[in-house]
């Protein structure tokens, strides 16, 4: 019986060989684009895995060195796979070494039926764009395309010539070589295994113009003392970490000295004129990313958040999947605002089980939000105010009142209302926006030295909040000016790559507070 074997011409492994430089164009940008970018993490991708495997790999994003060395191999594999494809180099170890990182990309996320359609870019029922590529490589694995056209085939042509003219019996006389060769080897040989080094070199000349795009960017940004944008940065991580954060009690709980603000994290944002910053912040924390951020925090000592109720499903999400244990202080929210921004207050049920929901949520301690303290007390609401706080007292939990006029706090004092801990605005007003004559979600802490004179003479922990007037002062100045003037806590709402930084300028404040009046009261 006569088979016919199927035989590739010149031009169908040409065709392979594009295909397996474009994959390694792939691989390469990937792994260059990882680390050249500060600070960045597989950690989101992991806590945001899905599929019988999910544990496993959120696990890997909860220990630090194995994040650390999971992020080393993720960088260092794609770039060594894509040269290794793009140069035809040891080509049948990048190729399963391609199969194997996309297989662990396709099992930490499988497109199932959950997690296609929209939303899911890439994800198409069982089929996904690692799947695809991943498969391509499969059918690559079957041609030896680095020996056709790559370093791999100048490597053999060299240790194959190599091995002939040892095995060649000696000759008087040798016949002069047809043309030109390198150690045996034809030049022309050598031209067509190196035909890949041009592509390298317009990848390599793409790159460096994307990077001197982004300094060219740079370059344009305003100055970081004298204007309103920061002209660059460096992304510090845990390892820069200057020591440890110091904790305070609040009745029985114990929290860290700062605390982990939840605006940005909820979707709340004071963007003054800035309109597109609410739809950035939305953007930006994705559910792998808050849960990123949680862990940073933890890592670096910041043990709590505050935030609002809505946050709820998240933390516990958190807490249930074993990604840390991240306390939570509620921030109990009870007014409703019409189309201009005019708050009013929630009908009394509804804020009750807004505070009972957040007791439910596992709330380490719940507070009256800031703005609904000064409405209810402005409005003589006092009943609802007491309502609330007997029932997070009846749940065992710290409970606090908040407020950005330091008048609603005196006034509560002056009505006898017990309280565990206070949560009030601190910031001074030697910024540009702050000299407005009217509120333009400008101004937080409206009278500051009244503040810290009143604050001084309270006996219960304080914890101070909106203390970078929503991002308008430095932190190296306003933590100093909170822990100085009588905070015992600060709440801070920060990006992960802002924790390690944050959290080394809250020790120096700490450390620097030698002038300060108030007794320590946590």
């Amino acid at each position: 019986m006569k088979i016919n074997h199927f035989k590739l011409n010149p031009i169908h492994m040409y065709l392979l060989v594009a295909l397996r430089v474009v994959i390694g164009w792939h691989f390469l940008y990937e792994g260059i684009v990882k680390l050249l970018t500060p600070g960045w993490s597989a950690a989101g991708y992991l806590l945001n895995s899905t599929g019988f495997l999910s544990g496993f790999f959120s696990g890997m994003a909860q220990n630090y060195a194995v994040l650390s060395l999971v992020n080393f191999l993720n960088i260092w594999g794609l770039i060594l796979i894509g040269l290794g494809l793009f140069l035809g180099l040891f080509t049948r170890v990048a190729q399963f070494g391609g199969i194997a990182l996309l297989s662990i990309y396709y099992l930490a996320n499988p497109p199932f039926v959950s997690n296609t359609g929209a939303g899911f870019e890439g994800s198409y029922l069982f089929v996904s764009k690692d799947f695809i590529e991943l498969a391509a490589l499969v059918v690559l694995s079957f041609f030896r395309t680095g020996k056709f056209l790559g370093l791999d085939g100048l490597i053999s042509s060299f240790f194959s010539k190599r091995l002939q003219l040892v095995n060649q019996p000696e000759r008087k006389e040798q016949p002069a070589p047809a043309q030109p060769d390198i150690n045996g080897i034809k030049r022309r040989e050598v031209i067509r295994h190196l035909a890949t080094l041009p592509v390298l070199g317009a990848f390599s000349f793409g790159v460096a113009s994307k990077l001197k795009m982004y300094s060219g960017e740079e370059q344009g940004l305003a100055d970081a003392i004298s204007g309103a944008s920061i002209k660059k940065f460096e992304v510090k991580g845990i390892d820069h970490l200057a020591g440890e954060l110091p904790k305070g009690k609040i009745k029985d709980k114990i929290f860290s000295k700062m605390i982990l603000g939840g605006n940005l994290l909820s979707g709340w944002a004071h963007s003054r004129d800035l309109i597109y910053v609410s739809s950035l912040v939305r953007a930006y924390h994705t559910k792998s990313k808050i849960f990123e951020t949680f862990q940073v925090a933890e890592q670096c000592g910041i043990d709590t958040l505050l935030s609002n109720t809505v946050i709820g499903p998240v933390i516990n999400e958190y807490w249930n999947k074993g990604f840390g244990k991240m306390q939570f202080i509620a921030d109990c929210a009870g007014l409703n605002y019409d189309g201009t921004g005019t708050p009013s207050p929630k009908p009394y049920n509804e804020y009750i089980d807004i505070v009972k929901q957040a007791i439910d949520d596992g709330a380490t301690a719940c507070y009256i939000q800031g703005e609904t303290a000064d409405h209810y007390i402005a409005h003589n609401r006092i009943d609802e105010i007491v309502g609330a706080m007997d029932l997070v007292r009846d749940a065992g939990l710290p409970v606090g009142i908040g407020a950005h006029r330091i008048e609603t706090i005196m006034r509560c004092v002056e009505l006898g209302l017990e309280t565990d801990f206070w949560m009030k605005t601190l910031h001074h007003h030697n910024y540009w926006s702050a000299k407005h004559q009217e509120w333009h979600d400008n101004m937080y802490c409206f009278k500051p030295e009244d503040t810290i004179r009143f604050m001084e003479s309270l006996p219960q922990p304080w914890i101070a909040f909106k203390i970078l007037a929503a991002g308008a002062l430095r932190p190296e100045e306003a933590f100093s000016y909170a822990f100085r003037n009588g905070a015992d806590f600060i709440c801070v709402g920060m990006y992960d790559f802002q924790v390690v930084d944050n959290v080394n300028t809250a020790l120096v404040a700490l450390d620097s507070t030698q002038e300060r009046q108030r007794k320590w009261m946590a």
